[in-house]
């Protein structure tokens, strides 16, 4: 672990790269809040081009070097605006569920030179469900033949068990502190999101497994999606959680939505802080 620079957050190294231990999520941007449907469209009217970019630039000026999003035509927009303007973190992205062929979706990702790909995490929970999850090792043979850092998401606990059993290669492990999969993702969408589970007993399960492989986790969902947002305390109770639980090599991932409060500083003035205890 390493500091940059005075105010840059402590970085660990990844691949061939060093990222900040805080990086910034990419939910925020297409609406998808894991709290409500009022809250999603709120999202995706706020995160406009310009104000997707200046919450980039100002996680720059916060001391934070990552980002993390999807991959779709609404994302590549503005990675490419945002490298237009001079924009200099990096970027690791997700697999989009929606699209025809993941093959296909994983080669337009790597066209934009992201430092990592990794698969979907409800896609890796259907495929759990469906007995077919075997599949999704020729996704990471796909990612892998990129040049990326290969990835995999779950929210079901079993899963990145089985990937280090099986011996499959991957870099990274994204790692859900909340098991969301044990409903019907289907049937979530048909409720509004608070139906979604988030059991605190969850997190010490995901911590297990991120404490038992050598390879880095980006942990994600930390916040239970805003929920332990209710006061400082809380907040800053969280990232301790987090941070006291995963290994010296592992980051988190937390979207961060600017449109009321400037979560971003915040967040990174928490994390600065937790740090450097």
């Amino acid at each position: 672990m390493s500091i940059t620079g005075k105010g840059t957050l402590p970085t660990v190294r990844f691949g061939k790269h060093d990222i900040t231990r805080l990086i910034i999520g990419g939910n925020q941007i297409r609406g998808f809040s894991h709290c409500s449907p009022e809250l999603d469209a709120e999202m995706r009217d706020y995160h406009s081009v310009e104000n997707t970019l200046a919450t980039w630039f100002h996680c720059e000026a916060s001391g934070i070097n990552t980002v993390q999003t999807r991959g779709d035509e609404i994302l590549y927009e503005r990675i490419r605006a945002y490298r237009e303007r001079g924009g200099t973190m990096n970027w690791i992205c997700q697999t989009a569920s929606e699209h025809p062929d993941t093959f296909e979706n994983i080669r337009d990702i790597a066209r934009l030179n992201p430092i990592g790909i990794y698969y979907h995490g409800s896609m890796s929970d259907k495929h759990w469900k469906n007995g077919t999850f075997d599949q999704v090792e020729d996704y990471l043979k796909a990612i892998r033949d990129t040049g990326a850092m290969v990835g995999i998401a779950a929210h079901i606990p079993e899963i990145p068990y089985y990937v280090e059993d099986k011996g499959w290669d991957v870099d990274f492990y994204m790692s859900c502190f909340y098991n969301i999969g044990k409903v019907d993702r289907g049937l979530v969408a048909k409720v509004e999101r608070v139906e979604e589970p988030f059991d605190d007993e969850d997190r010490e399960v995901t911590c297990e497994f991120i404490r038992s492989t050598d390879k880095p986790c980006i942990a994600y969902k930390i916040l239970a999606a805003s929920r332990k947002c209710d006061s400082p305390g809380n907040l800053r109770a969280a990232f301790k959680f987090a941070f006291d639980r995963i290994k010296q090599i592992d980051v988190v991932n937390v979207g961060m939505f600017q449109r009321h409060t400037d979560q971003v500083g915040m967040n990174a003035d928490i994390v600065r802080e937790l740090l450097a205890e």
